[in-house]
């Protein structure tokens, strides 16, 4: 039975680029740990019912990858996209199955008549617009007209392209290739060499139509072709309208790779283009674009409708920049960034067009941050908390320890906040895991608490809320001793005269225990509440909510932030912690509408965690490590390798290692299993029995990210660590070394590039969390920081954080159009204006 929609897209795109990864390895089956048969294994039921014809698909499943050599593997490979592309298997021609003519030798003479007309297609890929200068949309009509405007786009394409986030015709010319082919070099077919990226020139000399498959049901395409130094074989698989379309004599160019198959020359489904000079070659013969693509679009099709656009529409996009900023920078035009960005001249206008688009980005998201930042403080009045000297000395006092000087250096910032009231606070407090930020928010708190108003704390997960509970209530145990009830602590302080109290609310909060809570903040006697998403439920009111605290920020969207500071008839200050130290350049990007406090120095006795890379031989020896660990009554963390975005293959693949490390490494340990498609009260269990010591070992996708303190774990083993990034290695190695034991942290991955050698031997080295964050900008980019939707930056299509000198030009010139024009309501802003404006709306929809 076929597949759901929703199956196929679980596991089609990760497919594909697994494809991808093992062509870049030369097919030497690394891309998925553990080799791409157990991929197969996984999705076979999956993969076998989206293929049209069953039985041969089944075939292919059916053979071992790791048995193949790698010029068979490529052929595999090629199958499937064969088989993915066009619904049918694509399969090399037999000799058996087709006897060809034989073409004439090298020296014959071969006709070379004038440019036949192009015959149109009976696929929509092939029609494409005469070549013409590009002009204006239709009258009344702009660049943010639906897509299906376009010729040839109906319902169906047009919910293809939705999923890319094209429902717009600007949408579509900002749909910027991933890359391009180098089809540009004319080669002799006497030159050709096998897997060499080329495009031929040529005269067809025959094409037909073949039978293949069961029942010859497929109907592939062969077709014969040279020119003045010899012929050459070329086979399009599943296209039989092309037997019709490449008429004999007609001249055609061909790019791709000719691969060697029967001892000759092949090329299998190459692009094609028939020459005529009334049209642009935009298939073959140049810099061809590589569109990112989903189920039911093919390269061509994009191409098409690309080039359709950048010729009818493109007309229609404004300048947004003024002509004397271009100038002082030194930037092309935008129609024609756009139009080198999707074929450019060659490498240096791409460069060029990069280097234009790129600035637009960090120009625009300059200025949606900084106008961000103007609303949240324009008119807003908050609420002056002047800190209690006595409470908060007699609090400190009370500490088992000193704090650092970082500690109260963030303090004196987030108390100087507070006290001028208006506008309300809006700080990022940052520190990698054990820099104390716990201490600094409470000590926060009880500012408030002291004052007579509230406070809220709310973190992702109820372990986390549990975590903070029972720390903030130890905390404040030095001060007096607490009465303690069910998810309710007070605590008396003698410079008030009386009690603070703290609550816990959760989602798993008993009913009764619940209502008494929720009483007690709308009466305004709660204190400090403490939870998860239950405190912005509508039930909950914190009518004095003075500060609202959001600890792991990038787990928390925009305006789940914005509900917490709503429950307060007065906008409360607001402090968010982030475990993830970002570097300046990035923090001033992305959080340019925060002020920022840094914990950039740990606590006295905060131990260095052993940190080392082991190459996959020594595999063995790292599980006996863990073994001896736990055997000496520790604990310990497994993750498991990010093999793409997709949570359910994601999901898939820890269950297998779980089911693996249990049966035949770990039999005798007791394992857990952590995933982010687990329900939150199985997730919630899980970590507490770990956290209880009922478990050895857990076994965990990234989610362990933001996990629980457990003073008993001290090793922590990472699976494919050259996939992840150096501040999420970092959070991950923090989990351990939280108690007085010795902690250790194996780095395991199978064939790392050269990048990630320089990021996994950093990570053996450095033990700062902020000089590691800035050695990740400069290898990886800024993407594992907080991954750029969940820090409510949209997708930079063009530009790259880590170019900073680009960034620091953008910043400048922002800086100088906002003095000049704050609103940006001059007649040369308006384009800017419209962009910052799409922009914000962009942030908005995706913390929706």
């Amino acid at each position: 039975m076929a597949s759901t929609p929703t199956t196929a897209s679980s596991w089609l795109q990760p497919f594909l680029k697994i494809l991808d990864l093992e062509e870049t390895h030369d097919f030497n089956d690394t891309a998925v740990m553990g080799g791409l048969d157990k991929f197969v294994q996984l999705w076979s039921k999956d993969m076998a019912g989206q293929a049209s014809n069953v039985r041969l698909a089944r075939r292919l499943l059916a053979s071992s990858y790791a048995g193949l050599s790698a010029e068979e593997r490529q052929t595999w490979a090629k199958q499937w996209r064969g088989i993915l592309a066009s619904g049918e298997e694509a399969q090399p021609p037999s000799a058996s199955q087709k006897k060809t003519r034989k073409p004439p030798s090298a020296r014959s003479a071969v006709p070379s008549p004038a440019p036949a007309r192009t015959q149109r297609s009976k696929s929509q890929d092939d029609a494409k617009p005469a070549r013409r200068d590009t002009r204006r949309p239709p009258a009344s009509l702009t660049v943010d007209e639906p897509v299906d405007r376009l010729r040839g786009v109906d319902t169906k394409l047009s919910a293809r392209l939705g999923k890319l986030d094209v429902t717009t015709i600007r949408d579509l010319l900002y749909l910027f290739p991933r890359r391009h082919l180098d089809y540009s070099q004319a080669t002799k077919i006497a030159d050709l060499e096998p897997g060499q990226e080329c495009t031929v020139v040529a005269t067809v000399w025959e094409a037909h139509e073949v039978s293949r498959g069961p029942k010859g049901k497929r109907k592939d395409t062969e077709a014969v072709l040279s020119d003045d130094t010899g012929n050459i074989r070329a086979v399009w698989f599943g296209q039989r309208y092309l037997a019709r379309t490449l008429k004999p004599n007609s001249r055609v160019a061909i790019s791709g790779k000719a691969t060697v198959f029967g001892g000759q020359l092949v090329f299998q489904s190459p692009e094609y283009e028939l020459l005529n000079e009334s049209q642009a070659a935009i298939h073959t013969g140049r810099l061809v674009p590589v569109y990112p693509l989903t189920e039911g679009l093919t390269g061509r099709n994009v191409r098409r409708l690309a080039w359709q656009a950048l010729q009818e529409w493109l007309g229609g996009v404004e300048e947004l920049l003024p002509q004397d900023l271009l100038d002082r920078v030194g930037l092309m035009p935008l129609q024609k960034a756009i139009q080198q960005a999707h074929y450019p001249d060659d490498a240096d206008s791409w460069a060029g067009a990069r280097r234009r688009l790129a600035f637009d980005e960090l120009v625009t998201l300059q200025l949606a941050v900084l106008s961000r930042r103007d609303e949240q403080q324009h008119d807003i009045n908050g609420v002056a908390i002047h800190a209690d000297k006595q409470v908060m000395d007699g609090f400190y006092d009370s500490l088992p320890f000193d704090l650092t000087g970082a500690q109260k250096r963030c303090l004196g910032e987030i108390f100087g906040d507070m006290e001028k009231g208006t506008p309300p606070m809006n700080r990022l407090l940052q520190g990698e895991v054990g820099s104390g930020k716990t201490v600094v928010a409470l000590a926060a708190l009880l500012a408030v608490a002291a004052a007579g108003y509230q406070g809220a704390l709310m973190v992702p997960t109820e372990v986390l809320a549990e975590q903070h509970f029972q720390t903030i209530t130890k905390l404040l145990g030095g001060l007096a001793n607490p009465v303690r009830e069910d998810n309710l602590v007070t605590v008396y302080v003698e410079p008030l005269a009386r009690p603070v109290s703290v609550g816990l609310l959760t989602g798993s909060t008993k009913a009764a225990r619940k209502r008494e809570l929720t009483k007690m903040a709308a009466a305004g006697t709660m204190d400090i509440l403490i939870g998860t998403h239950a405190l912005i439920q509508q039930a909950v009111s914190l009518p004095r909510l003075a500060l609202a605290v959001a600890d792991e920020q990038h787990r928390f969207g925009v305006l789940q932030r914005s509900a917490l500071r709503q429950k307060s008839q007065v906008p409360p200050h607001t402090l968010i912690m982030s475990a993830t130290p970002i570097p300046r350049t990035l923090s001033l990007t992305i959080f340019g509408d925060l002020d920022i406090s840094n914990l950039d120095e740990l606590p006295a006795g905060r131990q260095e965690i052993s940190t080392r890379w082991l190459p996959p031989e020594r595999r063995q020896a790292a599980y006996g490590f863990v073994r001896k660990e736990v055997q000496a009554g520790r604990q310990g963390f497994i993750i498991c390798p990010l093999v793409e975005e997709s949570e359910s293959i994601q999901t898939k693949a820890a269950t297998e290692e779980y089911q693996r490390l249990s049966q035949d490494v770990f039999p005798e340990l007791r394992l857990g299993l952590l995933h982010g498609r687990m329900p939150a009260k199985d997730k919630d269990r899980v970590m507490r029995q770990f956290r209880d010591g009922e478990l050895d070992l857990l076994i965990s996708t990234p989610v362990v990210e933001v996990g629980i303190d457990v003073a008993n774990a001290t090793v922590m083993m990472i699976e494919g660590a050259d996939r992840f990034g150096l501040a999420q290695l970092h959070q991950f190695r923090g989990r351990v070394g939280r108690g007085e034991h010795k902690s250790y942290c194996l780095l395991l991955c199978d064939s790392p590039s050269e990048v990630a050698r320089e990021r996994l031997s950093a990570l053996e080295r450095i033990h700062d969390g902020f000089e590691l964050a800035e050695v990740d900008l400069e290898l990886r980019g800024p993407g594992d920081f907080f991954g750029t939707r969940q820090s409510g930056l949209p997708n930079l299509r063009m530009a790259k954080l880590s170019d900073r000198e680009l960034l620091e030009l953008a910043r400048t010139e922002a800086a100088r159009i906002r003095e000049e024009d704050p609103d940006l309501s001059a007649p040369q802003h308006t384009p800017l204006a419209a962009q910052v404006a799409r922009f914000l709306q962009v942030v908005t929809d995706e913390n929706s």
